[in-house]
């Protein structure tokens, strides 16, 4: 029996379906899963060989993908914390997965400037959809299952038909690279993150920009909306994460506790709590009801190596 550590930084946190489940992926080229209530690991997974950017649960809760830096994406059984299969195509880092609403399809972006909609019954690529002329960091799904969002090193977002893997617009307006993108529940919002320390809110349908989001003083690296719709969470190199309206645009509350980067923020699917992932190896739950006060509900502090 191995007995695996944390060493290194916090790079992408998600919420299971039913709130009870964190997961995190670090530099440490490992997985692990929290038990939100005690704050506990339930499983390390290790098998990657490189860092881990980006984890996501299945809407069923069931399965856990992860995007790793030595090109591929793993699959997990999240009740046994066993591997499940490799998805193999990738030839350079993928740098953020997500799944369809319908749990059928995951889709991949990587540095190898393409993103892969990969079939998960059979494990094999539907589709590549190419036309980002750099890296790409981010994609998410329209809650409608229709539409793929990406944004990447060429500073553009781009929305993609998932029906047949053409691209349906780009949004352009960000000065710098897109590291973040996330659609509202409604899917008539899509929020952005950049390295040009603006987020901004999208009108999907028209591809108008409603609000440029200034406040943080770097690079804004995580978008997330609360499940109803009313908040986007940002986490930023400024060591801050942000809670904003998202109807008018205003800066809400600033979260002050972490000491370095916030890679990654996401609000549980019951709307409670707010996980904040950063390079300062800890991982914050806040209490969203609490944010006045500004202190996490817990802090999860993984242990050193000796």
């Amino acid at each position: 029996m191995r007995t695996l550590t944390i060493t290194s930084f916090i790079a992408s946190v998600a919420y299971s379906p039913d709130s009870r489940t964190l997961a995190s992926g670090g530099f440490d080229e490992t997985i692990s899963l929290w038990d939100v209530a005690s704050g506990q690991i339930l499983h390390k997974l290790p098998g990657h060989a490189k860092d881990v950017p980006s984890v996501a649960f299945s809407p069923d809760g069931r399965t856990l993908a992860s995007g790793s830096w030595d090109n591929t994406i793993r699959l997990w059984n999240v009740k046994s914390g066993q591997p499940l299969h490799t998805l193999i195509g990738h030839t350079r880092y993928v740098d953020s997965v997500a799944f369809s609403p319908d749990g059928r399809t995951l889709a991949s972006g990587s540095w190898d400037e393409t993103i892969k909609l990969w079939d998960l019954a059979s494990r094999r690529t539907l589709r590549t959809l190419p036309g980002h002329t750099n890296v790409i960091r981010s994609v998410a799904y329209s809650p409608d299952g229709r539409t793929l969002a990406s944004g990447g090193l060429d500073k553009t977002i781009r929305l993609w038909d998932v029906s047949n893997g053409r691209e349906l617009r780009a949004l352009l307006g960000h000065a710098e690279d897109v590291r973040s993108v996330a659609f509202s529940p409604d899917g008539r919002t899509l929020a952005s993150g950049s390295v040009d320390k603006t987020i901004r809110l999208w009108d999907v349908a028209s591809s108008k920009l409603l609000h440029t989001l200034i406040g943080h003083l770097d690079v804004v690296y995580s978008v997330a909306f609360s499940p109803d719709g009313r908040t986007l969470a940002s986490g930023s190199r400024d060591d801050t994460s942000k809670l904003w309206d998202v109807a008018s645009g205003r800066l809400l509350h600033t979260l002050l506790d972490h000491t370095h980067v916030v890679a990654s923020v996401a609000f549980s699917p019951d709307g409670s709590m707010l996980a904040t992932g950063s390079t300062d190896l800890t991982i914050k739950l806040w209490d969203v009801s609490k944010v006045n006060e500004a202190i996490p509900e817990y802090r999860f502090r993984p242990p050193r190596r000796q």
